[in-house]
């Protein structure tokens, strides 16, 4: 017999193991209006995963109006490698009518409806689902009253997941009280008599619906961390050394400005929000000039903006880190959606030839490592360091080994030893390492930094046979950072019909997509780019051993239907092979998606 009250059930079981259903990993979709909290249930579940050594991915969209609206938030937690958010939902949480209608086609054949009966009438002939009503909104009105009820109905559900799928309750527990913990008494009861009054509904109710999670298979022993792509970032730039920077708020970058804001002042550094993007860069190469590594970022508008300074940073070599959390565009675009199509505005966004780095990372955890990576090429080869992350990694959850982070933590100290009295600045024969105010320079002439075309002490000049030497000098650099990356490697098989490429987000359904692909007989392999500019040794090598090379990435065709890394893959090799597969949905891709544009794809070209 379950107690009512949850904290009195070791654990919370609904229903003995024997009777509950074993699975593997369940993908849950809530479905109501952003005032919901609806993120906040999947943010306790996530950190539950995280907590419980299970895997986890999240996925979640939001209104770009101020005043809210319809918003969804996916959870797909379980035993085993989760790569992907989940095509479909094998539990799908409804708190209105709209929900209803406009996520139930998201719902797989067999699975659970749980709807709001106090607001929710659904089709009563349609028997492709199990269809549970249970009181939400009146249910939490009962356990807490009703002018708590808009900001209860998201535990109650809470509650009533924890009982269905046999969660650990007082680890979940915890974790509602860990949130609510700073406010008062009085709210961290009530969301604790809406959790307990949603997990005690009737168990008749859903008798024919537990489950319990088979027992988890992950054997690294290291503790794991629970965070959205954001947060990692952040803790990464942290980890690496960059205790300065300057921003300028954009969803969705922002969440990475307010955190460094915080975060920073508790190392010693400080993050300044400016007036505009182009300040907010400005400042930032301020810091950089100082001997202080700094960061400044956006999103895709905002980046657009601080073209002009990055000019400068660039011609005057210094070290910066620039993150662009991508999102659908153009102009304002769509600020909630996701997009990568900012590549070629990274690479190519300044006047002039500007080189600069640009980084990507494959998912929340390498949001943390390319960080830590952006930062040591920015030292090493004095040169700003873009990294493309987007809104679908900004906001996505994901439990990962926790760093070592001993091991990891660069001294930010900036370096002012003496330099000898033969010191530039800018050496033709060596890479550019700045002396940064402060240091000696035992000739008594400091060095001269400016946007200006320049020697090698950095006076400006207008020769142009120094123009031609520095231009090669800015570009050679790159080259030299090039044949330091790892070499291209490829997952699956070593040769065949098909690989699939990619970079950024799509990693984890592109990885799905390359299973179902291969179980179903065809010889392919997938490619996942982390460095953009310059790109990794060995690629022409690799890129022959496959009939067809699809390019799967988050931007329309363009004129010529290619997206923006096969155009730059196209254009570098010129490879007839390398081909593109797109969307601009706003949304990432599923893993179905991918396997049968890639099937059409390899149809098409076996019929020619």
């Amino acid at each position: 017999m379950v107690s009512p009250n949850p904290a009195e059930n070791n654990g919370g079981s609904a229903l003995p193991s024997a009777e509950a259903r074993a699975l593997n990993d369940v993908v849950i979709r809530l479905a109501g209006n952003s005032q919901d909290g609806i993120q906040t249930i999947g943010g306790f579940l996530a950190r539950l995963a995280g907590r419980s050594d299970q895997d986890v991915m999240t996925y979640m969209t939001i209104p770009s109006t101020i005043s809210g609206g319809p918003s969804i938030f996916q959870v797909r937690m379980g035993t085993g490698d989760i790569l992907s958010s989940g095509d479909q939902a094998d539990f799908l949480v409804a708190f209105y009518q709209h929900s209803y209608e406009s996520h139930l086609s998201s719902l797989r054949p067999g699975g659970v409806l749980l709807y709001d009966a106090d607001h929710v009438k659904p089709n009563p002939d349609d028997k492709r689902f199990t269809a549970i009503a249970a009181p939400i909104t009146s249910g939490t009105v009962e356990a807490v009253g009703g002018s708590s009820k808009d900001k209860g109905k998201n535990l109650y559900v809470l509650g009533l997941i924890a009982r269905v799928f046999n969660l650990d309750v007082v680890k979940l527990s915890s974790l509602v009280k860990e949130r609510f913990g700073g406010k008062t008494e009085d709210i961290v009861r009530n969301a604790m008599l809406a959790f307990d009054a949603g997990y005690a509904w009737p168990a008749d109710n859903v008798r024919d619906c537990f489950y319990r999670f088979n027992p988890p298979t992950r054997i690294s022993g290291r503790p794991q961390v629970t965070l959205d792509g954001n947060s990692a970032m952040t803790y990464g730039l942290i980890a690496a050394g960059v205790r300065y920077g300057s921003g300028y708020p954009i969803t969705p970058w922002s969440s990475i400005m307010e955190m460094l804001r915080a975060e920073l002042p508790k190392y010693g550094g400080l993050f300044v929000q400016a007036e505009d993007e182009l300040g907010a860069v400005s400042y930032a190469l301020g810091f950089s000039y100082s001997g202080h590594l700094a960061i400044t970022g956006s999103s895709g508008p905002g980046l657009s903006l601080k073209m002009e300074a990055l000019g400068w940073a660039v011609m005057a070599e210094m070290p910066l880190i620039v993150i662009n959390v991508q999102r659908g565009g153009p102009s304002t675009g769509m600020p909630t959606n996701v997009e990568q199509s900012d590549l070629l505005q990274a690479l190519y966004g300044s006047h002039g030839d500007a080189p600069r780095v640009v980084l990507a990372p494959r998912d929340v955890e390498d949001c943390f490592y390319i960080a830590i990576e952006a930062a040591r090429i920015a030292r090493a080869y004095s040169t700003p360091v873009i990294i493309l992350t987007d809104q679908a990694l900004s906001s996505r959850i994901e439990a990962f080994d926790e760093p070592d982070l001993p091991a990891l933590m660069v001294d930010p100290k900036p370096d002012l030893s003496a330099r000898p009295a033969d010191f530039k600045p800018y050496p033709l024969d060596r890479i550019t390492h700045h002396a940064p105010p402060g240091s000696r320079v035992g000739s008594g002439v400091y060095p001269t930094v400016t946007g200006l075309e320049h020697d090698e002490l950095g006076h400006p000049t207008g020769s142009p046979q120094l123009h031609t030497k520095m231009t090669a000098k800015r570009r050679e650099k790159f080259k030299t950072l090039a044949a330091t990356l790892p070499a291209a490697e490829a997952f699956g098989d070593t040769e065949g019909d098909v690989l699939l490429v990619g970079w950024g987000s799509t990693y984890g359904p592109v990885r799905e997509a390359l299973a179902r692909l291969r179980k179903d007989g065809v010889k392919a392999a997938q490619l996942h780019l982390r460095h953009l500019n310059p790109l990794p040794p060995g690629l022409e090598e690799l890129f022959r051993r496959y009939r067809d090379i699809i390019v799967v990435e988050i931007n329309d065709e363009g004129l010529y239907g290619y997206g923006q890394l096969a155009t730059l893959l196209r254009a570098r090799y010129a490879n007839p092979a390398i081909r593109s597969l797109t969307k601009t949905d706003g949304l990432t891709f599923k893993v179905s998606e991918i396997v049968t544009g890639v099937t059409k794809r390899l149809d098409r070209a076996t019929t020619v």
